[in-house]
């Protein structure tokens, strides 16, 4: 079986050879049918005359699928000969019928329209070498018929196939269209998953990390002074590392398939009822922060939870990083019937706005750009800016819809 289809590939691969082994048949009838009528009464022409025009037509379709144009006026010019110099139809004259199909299948359009109309009057012209006793009106038309009707049906077969191929290469040119937007979209899905996720490594890494510094440095100062107070700061230091594994492990498992995680592995997404665990904490760690919640709590999307976490986190990181040692902030919640608003001030010296538009508390490009992609992805509006009495603002309205 794997030969035979080897065979099929080869031969499809190279059509030449197929036609010429099919030209090499139509050759030999064509030499059995010129030798056999030779001195039969009426007939007309020489055998040399009636080979040549056979090898001729045999030319034609040995190479009619490789020079498609060219094979069909050779076989107009060969037709005309024949008629002009009267010889007799023979076998090989088939290759008008092939010519006639390939050119109307794979040819230019020009010569699909010329290959019907030749053959038509081809076909009207062979009428006038008919016996005379032919010539009545039934006998008109059954030639007509019969001259006409096959050159008819190699056109439209050939003309069919053309069609086929067409919608075919459509298909074929629509499915490859298809597979490269699939492409593109899985790469655009990709890039929006990674900004996701370099995202959300910011928002842990810049936060905890910062408060595990100031932890650290507090320490470290009232170490000999006051133990325990730096007791108190080892032990922030620890739960807020604790708390950033917690948080580096869930991001991490949606790198992970399914079968390789495990239950109780990875923490919940972090939500508006976490904001008062990040303020303690802050606090915690030295920045006063005043905390208000104002209209009646309710459920929310899980995605305008989470923004709304990190973009506290991300203010409140910023102010610790840039308030200066007497900075204090503070974060208002509001319900409104058709939003969340969120507001975050602080009375900090602050640092130069272009810093938070271009590089954000690490100064690698995640500060309030990342936090406009933030809430652009649930449909809010963020304005950012300096306070007119000093310090830093960062206000938002996320758009409130039915949890599902």
């Amino acid at each position: 079986m794997g030969y035979v289809q080897r065979l099929y590939d080869f031969l499809r691969r190279h059509p030449t050879w197929v036609d010429t082994f099919w030209a090499v048949v139509l050759l030999g009838l064509s030499g059995v049918s010129v030798v056999s009528l030779h001195g039969v009464p009426g007939h007309h022409g020489t055998i040399a005359t009636a080979a040549i025009v056979s090898v001729v037509l045999c030319v034609v379709v040995a190479l009619r699928r490789r020079y498609p144009e060219p094979m069909l006026l050779v076989a107009c010019a060969t037709g005309l000969a024949q008629l002009v110099l009267d010889v007799e139809t023979t076998v090989a004259d088939f290759a008008m019928l092939v010519i006639t199909y390939t050119v109307a299948a794979i040819g230019a359009r020009w010569a699909s329209r010329l290959a019907l109309s030749v053959s038509l009057v081809a076909a009207a012209l062979a009428q006038l070498r008919w016996p005379a006793e032919h010539s009545g009106f039934v006998g008109q038309v059954a030639i007509a018929v019969f001259q006409t009707v096959p050159f008819a049906l190699a056109w439209v077969l050939g003309d069919s196939m053309r069609t086929r191929r067409a919608y075919f290469a459509q298909l074929e040119e629509r499915a490859a269209r298809l597979e490269k937007e699939r492409e593109a979209q899985a790469k655009v899905a990709v890039a929006a998953e990674r900004a996701r996720i370099a995202r959300e490594l910011h928002d842990v890494v810049a936060h905890n990390v910062s408060v595990m510094v100031v932890q650290a440095d507090g320490a470290a100062y009232v170490l000999d002074a006051a133990p325990d107070q730096a007791k108190k700061a080892l032990e922030t230091i620890s739960s807020t590392g604790r708390q950033a594994l917690a948080e580096m492990r869930r991001l991490l498992g949606v790198l992970r398939t399914g079968e390789h995680q495990e239950g109780g592995e990875y923490v919940p997404q972090p939500d508006v009822e976490q904001i008062d665990d990040l303020i303690e904490q802050c606090r915690t760690s030295g920045l006063p922060v005043d905390f208000k919640v104002e209209g009646t709590p309710r459920p929310l999307p899980s995605g305008v939870e989470l923004t709304a976490y990190r973009i506290v986190q991300e203010a409140l990181t910023n102010t610790r990083k840039h308030g200066g040692p007497n900075a204090g902030a503070s974060v208002r919640l509001v319900y409104f019937d058709d939003g969340l608003g969120l507001l975050v001030e602080d009375d900090g010296k602050g640092a130069p706005h272009e810093l938070y538009e271009e590089g954000g508390a690490d100064g690698q490009g995640h500060g309030l750009i990342g936090m406009r992609e933030r809430v652009g992805m649930v449909g809010g509006t963020l304005d950012a800016g300096p306070r007119p009495g000093g310090g830093f603002r960062i206000s938002v309205l996320l758009p409130l819809k039915p949890a599902h």
